[in-house]
């Protein structure tokens, strides 16, 4: 396609890969963020090795494995101490495949926000769009600055402002909810931290994780881990408010398992847990005219899977490619398309139906889930196919 002019709403992982894919096209970049700066907020992240792979092709995969920890393996004891949960990347039989990478979410804007700063683009922060609307051959987008508004034009706009998207084309919308379920994060330094996503559950309404996360920018010397705490939603303004005795929850959390209480000891307040929600939004398509949807914003899932950005990432190359042959956009738009419904509806199904099996009240789910997945696991097929789901290298169910 010639060079068009293309706003991207949205500096996350989506927004930054796209950027930076469609700048080294030759296409001109309007990279537009609500934020005033590219702060270092969120927590830890598992990059599968289908988003490595994206990495690989920007540059980047040395990048991430320096600032990330390596994640062999996905394992979930229940608090009996029984394993459940045992994906192992070795499992796929791929060598290039054969691990993860956790990393903290800044970090990985970083990296991508330090390959992009030398490609030619615009950048506009604390920036708000308040609409986007097609117009002629283009798109006319209304921005708020500082109380002040003003209009941008461009050829097409990719929105990937995140799962609380409200720039969504409604027309594309087909189902848009917030999970009941959340969960609370903290970063801990850690120097012994394992190789291995870990989880803990008892039964179907707590669980606990500890992922490796690698260092980050501002703290270059210090290994992270990223510490969760499965909490429905309706708890959640307790935490916020102050509420919470800290110490009892922590008395009961190191309870369920004994590995948190070095890193929880370092709280103080029930306010230095930060609250994390997720929707379920699943789209007709993710794209019209000159208006297109990807990243979270496109198709927000519960992070069951830890597919989020990888799927960013996923999208970014499968626009690139499709840009890259196409004449017009329809023609781009209908590639898009090809590339990506079959692995966006495989993970959204099963994200959608993992969740209440570890984020819910249900005691029988939490029996079959125990029963079942270690009898899954004993057969190779399924305990390879499992491996290739949580690898984001799966396109279908079959």
């Amino acid at each position: 396609m010639q060079r068009q002019h293309i706003a991207i709403i949205g500096a996350g992982t989506a927004g930054l890969a796209t950027a930076i894919f469609l700048a080294r096209q030759g296409h001109h970049i309007t990279l537009i963020e609500q934020a005033p700066a590219l702060t270092p907020v969120g927590a830890g992240i598992l990059l599968q090795p289908a988003g490595l792979v994206v990495l690989d092709l920007l540059g980047l995969r040395d990048k991430a494995l320096h600032y990330g920890a390596r994640v062999d393996a996905l394992v979930g004891d229940t608090l009996s101490g029984r394993t459940i949960m045992h994906t192992r990347y070795a499992d796929l039989g791929l060598p290039d495949s054969s691990h993860g990478v956790g990393i903290h979410r800044a970090s990985l804007c970083h990296i991508l926000d330090q390959a992009l700063a030398p490609l030619p683009h615009k950048r506009l922060m604390h920036t708000r769009v308040d609409s986007v609307a097609e117009q002629g051959r283009g798109v006319r987008l209304t921005l708020s600055r500082d109380g002040a508004t003003d209009t941008l034009e461009a050829d097409a706009v990719l929105i990937a402002n995140g799962s609380n998207s409200q720039l969504r084309p409604p027309a594309l919308v087909r189902y848009d909810r917030q999970y009941p379920w959340g969960a609370l994060w903290t970063m801990q330094p850690c120097s012994e931290a394992s190789t291995a996503l870990r989880q803990r559950y008892d039964g179907c309404h707590t669980m606990a994780g500890i992922l490796p996360t690698g260092i980050t920018p501002a703290r270059p010397d210090t290994p992270l881990v990223s510490v969760f705490w499965s909490l429905p939603v309706a708890d959640m303004p307790a935490w916020r408010d102050g509420r919470i005795d800290l110490n009892t929850w922590r008395v009961g959390a190191e309870r369920t398992w004994p590995d948190l209480a070095p890193l929880l000891a370092p709280l103080r307040s029930s306010r230095e847990l930060i609250p994390a929600t997720y929707r379920d939004v699943i789209m007709r398509r993710w794209a019209q005219g000159r208006i297109g949807v990807i990243g979270d914003a496109a198709h927000a899932m519960s992070p069951q899977l830890g597919q989020g950005a990888n799927m960013a990432l996923a999208d970014a190359l499968a626009l690139a490619q499709a840009l890259s042959n196409a004449t017009a956009w329809p023609d781009a738009w209908a590639t898009y398309h090809r590339l990506r419904t079959g692995p966006i509806r495989f993970y959204q199904r099963m994200s959608r139906g993992l969740t209440p099996v570890f984020q819910s009240h249900s005691r029988s789910l939490a029996a079959a889930r125990d029963m079942a997945f270690p009898l899954m696991y004993a057969v190779p097929w399924l305990r390879k196919q499992m491996a290739l789901t949580v690898a984001g290298l799966k396109t279908g169910l079959l």
